[in-house]
């Protein structure tokens, strides 16, 4: 989205104006476009403010046959993805890809990265991501990669060389002390941290989170200059930015130096690309994420999973609770640092699936998704959460469980990843396919929701406003944008509720621009009746 025509056409798109979410076909909705170009004057969605779908490559689709996803078969669904048609309503309509790592490594989920500068053979070659991120350009998406650099491979060409250097005493060698080590003739193990012995030495590397992954010592500058070496090269080739993996263990048990390390390399990459789009994996609470949005944009883990607040209040929760808390963060964070923004999301490829704890059958699935996609911020959408896919660790305890093929209901045979042990009667059994025909599946809830977003703005880039609505668990918000409104109302409770909109706002309200939940809702005047499980968007 080079210039303001560009950005006009992305969010040009589809409203719905539904009593349920498929009363209406797209194809047929052309009435709804968004026709007031004032509106989007001087603003860009780009980066920001965009839905994101993260693709665990390996699962998701094959085009070669070997059982592997690869970035082919991403380039082979992306008219699934987004079409490049915001008005078509024949896509999905994400606006940006996160990948899982891509590199070269041993494993199935390329975290043990053996070269950074090498595209894993099983998921295709440096111009397959090339040709990837030019059709994504070319259709509005952004492209990030996952940057694991807390850690390496064992048996990255670095890791070699610092073995090779300790082994043999070459206290010169520059790799000597390239990766987090002590000797255990002369000190002891720093506590908590995870470590191991390297043969024939009395030396141990850091490895917190497996042997396989020695962490890297970035007290070192010929380190810190390698890290940035590698990202820049991921930027030249197109790259839009990065999500930072284990992002808070770079100083294990250190978020002051941690932080520090993070403004630096941050600040080293957005000199080179100042519109760099980068996320961290911070997995804990909001007082640790807090602590880091001063450097990079956090995942927002206290409002996900089973006990997360996006699916306690799907769950008939107080909406007031939660519109308050993200009104409470948005400002937080926005204050840390300019241009920060929140990234909610349900589940990714290191949790339970959330259909393991949400249902499509009672609309808490559905509730779910309006929840943090009906919202500021960049929410993310995990491959096959849109169509209700399952997938938890169980009793076997890997992660294998949770990144699962996807079901395209076609000829792709893209295969579950080694280790996987969840049982196929445990999975739904429509696919892609069957999702897409259907008017009333999930997959179609999705793409309508994502739509409905786009096409009121004000939704993603406005003001956010909490609306206090005492006496129920209906509730809402909010968000002013140029000089226009839009009020987003809620119902968690079960039941029809009917709410007196001038007695919590003294916004006027016209038009009832969408609605979209497992009832129909009516606006007369300023009183709305609202179905249960059901969302509006108003005017």
């Amino acid at each position: 989205m080079k210039n303001t025509k560009a950005i006009l056409a992305l969010l040009m798109v589809l409203l719905f104006a539904l009593c349920c979410f498929g009363c209406k076909k797209a194809e047929t909705s052309a009435e709804y476009i968004i026709k007031d170009e004032k509106l989007l004057e001087g603003k860009s969605t780009e980066g920001h403010n965009r839905v994101f779908y993260e693709i665990f490559v390996g699962s998701f689709s094959d085009s070669d046959g070997d059982g592997t996803g690869d970035l082919r078969g991403i380039i082979n669904r992306m008219d699934y993805l987004n079409d490049g048609d915001p008005a078509s309503g024949k896509s999905l309509g994400v606006e940006g890809l996160w990948l899982t790592p891509i590199f070269e490594s041993p494993t199935y989920h390329k975290y043990d990265v053996t070269d950074y500068y090498k595209v894993d053979p099983k998921f295709g070659t440096e111009e397959d991501l090339s040709e990837l991120i030019s059709i994504c350009h070319e259709r509005g998406v952004y492209v990030i990669i996952d940057l694991p650099i807390n850690h390496t491979g064992r048996k990255n060409a670095w890791f070699v060389s610092f073995r090779d250097a300790h082994q043999k005493g070459d206290t010169e060698n520059e790799y000597y002390d390239f990766y987090s080590w002590y000797d255990s003739d002369t000190g002891t193990a720093p506590a908590g941290r995870k470590f191991s012995q390297i043969i024939g030495t009395n030396h141990w590397y850091e490895c917190n989170f497996s042997d396989d992954m020695p962490e890297l010592d970035f007290d070192n500058d010929m380190v810190r200059q390698a890290v940035v070496d590698v990202a820049k090269h991921y930027i030249d080739l197109g790259i839009d930015g990065f999500r930072f993996d284990a992002a808070k263990y770079v100083y294990y048990g250190d978020h002051k130096k941690s932080l520090e390390f993070w403004q630096w390399y941050l600040g080293e990459l957005r000199a080179v690309k100042p519109d760099l789009y980068s996320v961290a994996e911070v997995w804990d609470g909001d007082g640790i994420t807090d602590i880091y949005f001063p450097a990079v944009n956090c995942f927002d883990f206290a409002i996900s999973q089973s006990a997360g607040l996006i699916a306690e209040t799907a769950k008939k929760g107080d909406v007031n609770k939660f519109t308050k808390y993200v009104q409470d963060y948005q400002q937080r964070v926005g204050a840390m640092r300019e241009g920060a923004v929140i990234t909610p999301f349900i589940s990714n490829h290191d949790m339970d699936r959330a259909a393991g704890f949400l249902t499509e059958a009672s609309g808490t699935m559905q509730m779910a998704a309006n929840l943090y996609i009906l919202g500021p911020g960049t929410p993310f959408i995990y491959y096959g959460e849109e169509i209700g896919m399952r997938g938890s660790r169980g009793g076997a305890n890997t992660d294998a469980n949770r990144r699962l093929a996807m079901l395209w209901g076609d000829e792709d045979q893209v295969s579950n990843p080694t280790g996987s042990t969840y049982s196929a009667s445990n999975q739904i059994e429509t696919t892609v396919a069957d999702q897409i025909a259907s008017e009333t599946s999930l997959y179609t809830y999705y793409k309508k929701l994502i739509m409905a977003r786009k096409a009121n703005p004000e939704i993603a880039l406005g003001e956010y406003k909490a609306l206090n609505i005492s006496g129920t668990k209906v509730g809402g918000f909010s968000a002013a944008y140029n000089g226009s409104t839009v009020i987003v109302i809620h119902n968690t409770t079960g039941s029809s509720q009917t709410i007196d909109l001038s007695k919590i706002t003294d916004i006027a309200v016209s038009e009832l621009r969408a609605v979209i939940g497992m009832e129909g809702a009516e606006l007369n005047g300023s009183e709305l009746t609202i179905g249960a499980q059901t969302s509006v968007i108003i005017k």
